[in-house]
């Protein structure tokens, strides 16, 4: 899986499962694969956990990312195991001889590493600065990441993904685009704990939609206080807002108003989810434009530039294809009759 060097753009997640249950991470990874997963990411915080990684690893289809904190022989370990990236937090790792034992091992076995700092657990020379004003968050963030990369440079390794994680919109922004003018390693980009579904959800897409936009990262990830399922299929969306990934199993609906006279919600989240199926079934087929709209105000035209669509009208639906109309179907019968038409387009 490359990232950088003009890559598309990768989504990862990171597993909310137990590190010991090798059949749970398995069948967690097949699930977010289904979605479109490109890496996963799973904690390993002792050396049971390493085993267990590795063990997930000879049947894994995504790449395994081990998540390391506070003992680097858990590093050393998962690099053993079959780790194909590693995720280390400076600030807790210990000091610049065990960071550089890491280093070796990862260079010999040709594993990346990414430098991943977090607000949370900056070192305490940086968050006494930050304490007396000396310093900003963007600041002493980057100013954390770039003197661990310099450790992994000073023993030739370059082969390094950059984050610097903060909790809102405004210093996730300001951070990397500071990284992004000091260093020409790729960017990991997320906001860190960023609240549950909802709020998680509009904190990730306004910090990763600007940051994006603007050509800044390489990989992203939505922290979310939810399944990493969730966090997959909102990574996705953010990608596809921006046209940098082609369209998967997403419809354009219409948000209802006091026109419409069928299930619309409903409806459209059935179609939505028969076109995940449909696409977890076919991961490489690019998904016909799908539209569901309530009424006759916006319907026609938004069926003009579907391939399939359903306007609403009395209790029952036109369905168009191509911008055609081509017959009218029942609420019961407008999923199964989209899909058939899906199947063919």
């Amino acid at each position: 899986m490359p990232v950088g060097g003009g890559a598309p753009v990768s989504v990862q997640t990171m597993a909310n499962v137990d590190p010991h249950d090798a059949a749970g991470l398995s069948a967690q990874i097949a699930r977010c694969a289904a979605l479109g997963c490109d890496l996963y990411r799973l904690t390993v915080p002792d050396l049971a956990a390493a085993q267990t990684l590795g063990a997930v690893r000879r049947t894994s289809p995504l790449p395994l990312i081990a998540d390391i904190h506070f003992d680097y022989r858990c590093a050393l370990a998962a690099i053993e195991a079959g780790a194909d990236a590693l995720r280390l937090n400076p600030g807790n790792i210990g000091g610049r001889d065990r960071v550089q034992a890491v280093a070796r091992a990862a260079r010999a076995k040709r594993v990346p590493i990414r430098i991943g700092v977090n607000l949370g657990s900056l070192e305490k020379g940086l968050r006494a600065d930050l304490e007396a004003g000396r310093t900003t968050v963007p600041e002493a963030l980057c100013a954390s990441a770039l003197g661990h990369l310099k450790l992994l440079e000073d023993e030739g390794f370059r082969d390094v993904v950059l984050s610097a994680k903060a909790s809102d919109v405004e210093t996730t922004i300001a951070t990397y685009r500071l990284l992004a003018e000091r260093s020409d390693c790729p960017l990991h980009v997320g906001v860190t704990e960023a609240g549950t579904f909802l709020p998680g959800t509009v904190r990730n897409s306004v910090a990763l939609g600007i940051l994006l936009a603007e050509g800044i990262g390489e990989t992203i990830r939505v922290s979310l206080t939810a399944e990493p399922e969730k966090e997959v299929r909102v990574g996705m969306e953010i990608l596809r807002a921006l046209g940098l990934k082609p369209r998967g199993p997403a419809i354009t609906s219409c948000p209802t108003c006091g026109r419409t006279k069928v299930d619309l919600p409903r409806v459209a989240t059935a179609v939505e989810t028969a076109l995940e199926a449909y696409a977890a079934k076919a991961p490489r087929k690019v998904l016909p434009k799908v539209a569901v709209m309530g009424c006759v105000v916006n319907g026609p035209g938004e069926a003009k530039g579907a391939d399939v669509a359903l306007c609403g009208g009395a209790g029952e639906f036109v369905l168009f294809v191509k911008g055609e109309p081509v017959g009218k179907v029942s609420e019961a019968d407008a999923v199964r009759k989209v899909m058939e038409y899906v199947a063919v387009l």
